[in-house]
């Protein structure tokens, strides 16, 4: 698993493993017969709401949040969520998000912080502005 996905399940939760599909199938119900008309012949998709995670409750409601600094820094943030924080894992997050050259300087870790936050954005998390730029 990479290392965006550890983060992400750890902070949304783990999705449920799919369930088995039974050895009988049900009864399906017979095929509406075509009207000729392609609008009511097109078959509805039927749309699930994604639930908005709300990043910074989970976050702060985690063990160990009021000791941590893990609104402004990526390893902080790691921590919290007990991915490994060290510079390789870093390096390997930061080449995920699309940067090469991270050096594991202030600035790189800043704009990991700030990429992470907007990747969970992306990902349906509710991200306060701030993290965001």
């Amino acid at each position: 698993m990479s290392i965006f996905g550890k983060i992400k399940d750890s902070i949304f939760g783990k999705k449920p493993e799919p369930q088995e599909t039974p050895a009988t199938a049900p009864a399906t119900k017979a095929a509406p017969q075509p009207t000729g008309n392609a609008w009511a012949d097109a078959p509805v998709v039927e749309q699930q709401a994604r639930p908005v995670i709300d990043i910074e409750n989970n976050l702060d409601n985690m063990p160990g949040a009021d000791r941590m600094n893990w609104r402004t820094s990526i390893v902080d943030l790691m921590k919290l969520i007990g991915v490994d924080s060290d510079y390789d894992s870093r390096k390997a997050l930061a080449v995920e998000l699309g940067r090469e050259d991270y050096s594991g300087s202030a600035e790189d870790n800043m704009w990991l912080h700030r990429r992470v936050m907007k990747e969970l954005a992306a990902s349906g998390g509710r991200v306060p502005a701030e993290f965001l730029d």
